[in-house]
């Protein structure tokens, strides 16, 4: 399990970057030009993939590709979520419970054992 404690780690951290990067330029950056965003996105997304690629060597080997993307999704959505709220000041919705709830089914049949 210290595979997966380790992915999770790089994976929280690597999502936060990864929300600020799709995101932050909206609230921060919405007077500037459209590339002056982009480079800024792509130097935090820098950080991200620093943290990312990682975090899929790591996991990989043991728990395979599905287990790392469905890993990636549902930590997106916990990075998201807080982001939205905090930096965005929007309000959460219902509609992010139900997601979490389909995120956990997904995770549930990626990881269960099938006989």
């Amino acid at each position: 399990m210290s595979v997966l404690r380790t992915v999770l780690f790089f994976y929280t951290i690597s999502n936060s970057f990864m929300v600020m990067a799709w995101y932050s330029h909206l609230k921060y950056l919405n007077n500037h030009p459209w590339y002056i965003a982009t480079v800024a996105s792509w130097c935090i997304a820098f950080f991200e993939y620093s943290l990312l690629i990682p975090a899929n060597r790591i996991g990989y080997p043991e728990l395979g590709l599905s287990k790392l993307q469905i890993i990636q999704i549902g930590m997106s959505l916990i990075a998201f979520i807080p982001f939205s709220f905090f930096v965005m000041k929007e309000p959460i919705k219902k509609d992010y419970i139900w997601a979490s709830f389909c995120l956990l089914g997904a995770v549930y049949f990626i990881f269960r054992k099938v006989r």
